[in-house]
């Protein structure tokens, strides 16, 4: 007869290799893989990109922008076709030729010759890219300046080409009253002033990011005044200005076409300064 303290009962042990009741150990999570990207010298991992800068990218063209491209485009040719054929558009330009409103309000003139300036590419770009240039530092990126490069290049190709075509002369150097005066071997159309205060001013205004719509209103105005400028002025016609301004819109509208040439030049770049 065994006694109370040997008859206790033993707890009962469960094989080690039974998988009924066996529970698996939590693994932890896994940290999301990186992207390659990009590196900057001195640093190991991939430049950070835009989203996380900060900075968003360029959205790829919605139907809203393709539409406002194409009218934008139509008025260009609009403007162009109306030169070219010698219609009311070229009557209207002579019209505030003959006005001279530099004659007019005489007392304007010291102070819109200097603003003009804003809208000249020297000084405009001087002052951008100093701004461009700190962003880039800021941000450890070069696309900044590598977007407001291709912008402008792609401004002095579209236009440039325009105006050898057209070979308008201006105002101050007509020939004909009535006359378009094309093929002259002029450089006066579209407004190079105004389509270029358009692209540097509006990739300002996009790239400020955080203050893009006050810098969007701000840009325009500037464009929007400049190109009225040379008019009264009399350096520029009236369709001139109507064309750079359709003109610098195309070129900023085009950009997001563009983006990823920037993205293979920034990489390349940051590839050959990283050696």
């Amino acid at each position: 007869m065994q006694s109370r303290s040997t008859a206790a009962r033993i707890p009962r042990q469960e094989p080690e290799n039974r998988t009924g009741d066996r529970r698996e150990l939590p693994v932890p999570d896994r940290a999301p893989a990186r992207v390659p990207g990009p590196t900057r010298p001195g640093l190991t991992g991939p430049c950070p990109t835009g989203r996380d800068r900060g900075e968003p990218g360029w959205p790829p063209m919605s139907r809203r922008r393709a539409a406002l491209f194409a009218g934008t485009f139509a008025v260009y040719l609009l403007v162009l076709a109306g030169v070219l054929l010698n219609t009311d558009l070229v009557d209207l330009d002579w019209s505030v030729r003959l006005l001279r409103p530099y004659e007019r309000w005489p007392s304007l003139e010291p102070v819109l010759n200097a603003w003009v300036v804003v809208g000249q590419r020297g000084p405009s770009a001087i002052a951008a890219f100093a701004w461009l240039l700190w962003r880039a530092r800021r941000l450890g990126r070069l696309r900044p300046l590598l977007v407001m490069g291709v912008a402008l290049l792609l401004l002095n190709i579209t236009v440039g080409a325009v105006k050898i075509v057209t070979g308008r002369l201006g105002p101050h150097y007509a020939q004909y009253v009535g006359s378009p005066e094309l093929f002259s071997g002029g450089t006066i159309f579209p407004s190079g002033h105004t389509a270029n205060a358009v692209v540097t001013w509006g990739v300002l205004a996009y790239l400020a990011v955080r203050w893009r719509r006050t810098g969007a209103v701000i840009a325009a105005a500037t464009a929007c005044s400049i190109g009225l400028t040379t008019v009264y002025l009399g350096t520029h016609w009236v369709s001139d200005v109507l064309a750079g301004w359709a003109a610098g819109l195309l070129v900023l509208l085009s950009l997001p076409l563009l983006e990823p040439l920037v993205a293979v030049a920034e990489q390349r770049l940051h590839r050959r300064f990283a050696r």
